[in-house]
């Protein structure tokens, strides 16, 4: 016989042990469990083990809104958020929840019984488990195989080739050339830490650039807050001031483009050495925050950069050599190791299949209700950060929705909730963002709708508005 808990959460990283603490914390009497498919709860923070990985937010945003971030750093490294996760889920005893090596391959709602089936393959076989609630929090990365181009002639390379996602555990970069291919948050990260870790040459090897900017690691004001103010009253002062910050910086530059690039690269020449053409390798073609923008923490990058012991190239790779890389200039680039950071696959909720009444569905086919449920899935709700602001924003407001949709459901006898899109609604991608990794799976992904409540919108504050204040009792939600 399934085992059978009200709540059933998917993934243990940041999102889920946020879903859970917060679960706990609003409904303390119901049952939950938190599968993940890894043996170790953290998520990206447990999963990537590179030189200098890091936060590429700051963490008074990144950081739950219900446990302040008592770190030194704004732009902390990945030990110290992994210990922040597993230090909440310790505790909200959500480490005592969690069923490691289960991975969600299945998930079938039953309308009669009104509930979900899921099945999940473990190192003894498949298990199956039932909830009254399905709650995907496993983002929307592949975590088994990160994105690497085929690149002609790799095989007759005569040193070694790393993917981040599966870094080599002792990797010793002293003494060697390493090439990084890319340009966005993990190599500006790589290039200073292998700089700093002693190797030889550190080249970021990029086909376009990326807009980067310098934060300091350590946010003076928030270190002066904490000095003199309670620490929740503090935490909550610095995140706002941060939130305010982002939301200002990103309006900024989807309204004014041309300035906010003028600026941008004046910042890059006050901290580039007179021999990076600031115009070659870091100015991109597209505007501002038409994909992420970079940040590094005291200007880690540019100092490497000024050091000459790392450099930038903008060129194509033509072919690997036995020595290295062959450009489209025609410059070979000698390497003893090439690292692959050319990016992340997406793959929405796991790869699990869904079933509905004994019909699988299309995910494509489903639109998004406040970028938190999706129409034809019953029971079902799923966290997706923003792409222009910290993750764990986005993650709070869905934990507090749907903590606040299940009291209403409890308050009112109802056993089952689902988006119902009107008719004629207009469809369009889910994400509205030119970032490779998201063009190259956005068909696969849901869509979202043209008119609210069905369209996403990357803004914190109006998510606030719209997810946190809203009436649960919205006429797109069909409850029985």
């Amino acid at each position: 016989m399934s085992e059978h808990v009200d709540v059933l959460i998917i993934g243990a990283g940041l999102s889920g042990i946020g879903a859970a603490a917060q679960l706990s914390r609003e409904h303390p009497g119901r049952s939950y469990l938190v599968l993940e498919s890894r043996a170790a709860s953290g998520g990206t923070w447990d999963l990537f083990r590179y030189p200098g990985v890091r936060s590429d937010s700051d963490m008074y945003t990144l950081g739950y809104r219900f446990k302040p971030w008592t770190g030194e750093k704004s732009l902390a490294d990945g030990g110290a958020i992994l210990d922040y996760v597993r230090e909440t889920a310790r505790e909200y005893a959500v480490d005592q929840r969690i069923l490691f090596e289960h991975r969600v391959v299945r998930a079938e709602w039953d309308s009669d019984t009104a509930r979900w089936t899921v099945t999940a393959e473990t190192p003894d076989g498949t298990r199956e488990l039932t909830a009254d609630f399905l709650w995907a929090c496993s983002g929307y990365y592949d975590y088994e195989q990160g994105f690497t181009p085929t690149f002609a002639d790799q095989e007759s390379f005569a040193g070694e080739v790393i993917h981040p996602q599966h870094w080599p555990e002792g990797f010793d970069p002293t003494g060697k050339r390493v090439v990084v291919i890319g340009s966005g948050a993990t190599a500006v990260t790589l290039v200073p830490a292998l700089a700093k870790g002693g190797a030889e040459q550190v080249t970021m090897l990029q086909r376009s650039p990326t807009y980067i900017l310098s934060l300091p690691a350590v946010d003076k004001i928030a270190s002066w807050l904490r000095r003199r103010l309670p620490e929740k009253a503090a935490y909550r002062v610095v995140r706002w001031k941060n939130i305010g910050a982002a939301t200002a910086l990103y309006q900024f530059c989807q309204a004014q483009p041309r300035l906010a690039r003028r600026l941008i690269r004046g910042e890059n020449l006050k901290r580039l050495p007179a021999s990076v053409d600031v115009d070659t390798h870091f100015k991109p073609r597209y505007d501002p925050w038409d994909q992420r923008l970079c940040l590094v923490p005291d200007s880690d990058l540019f100092k490497e950069l000024r050091s000459g012991r790392a450099e930038v190239v903008t060129d194509t790779i033509e072919r690997f050599t036995p020595a290295g890389l062959r450009l489209g200039s025609g410059r070979e680039l000698e390497a003893d190791v090439v690292v692959t950071a050319t990016g992340l696959n997406l793959k929405a909720f796991g790869g699990a299949e869904f079933v509905v009444d004994g019909d699988k569905v299309d995910l494509s086919d489903s639109i998004s209700y406040r970028a938190l449920m999706l129409s034809g899935l019953p029971n079902f709700a799923f966290t997706i950060g923003y792409t222009n602001a910290s993750w764990t924003l986005k993650a709070d407001l869905v934990a507090e929705y749907v903590c606040r949709l299940l009291a209403h459901m409890d308050a009112h006898g109802y056993r089952a909730v689902v988006p119902v899109p009107p008719e004629g609604l207009g469809r369009e991608p889910f994400m509205d963002f030119s970032a490779g990794y998201v063009l190259r799976s956005i068909d696969d992904l849901p869509r979202q709708g043209d008119k609210e409540p069905w369209r996403l919108r990357q803004n914190y504050l109006h998510d606030v508005r719209t997810i946190r204040r809203s009436r649960i009792d919205d006429a797109a939600l069909a409850f029985s």
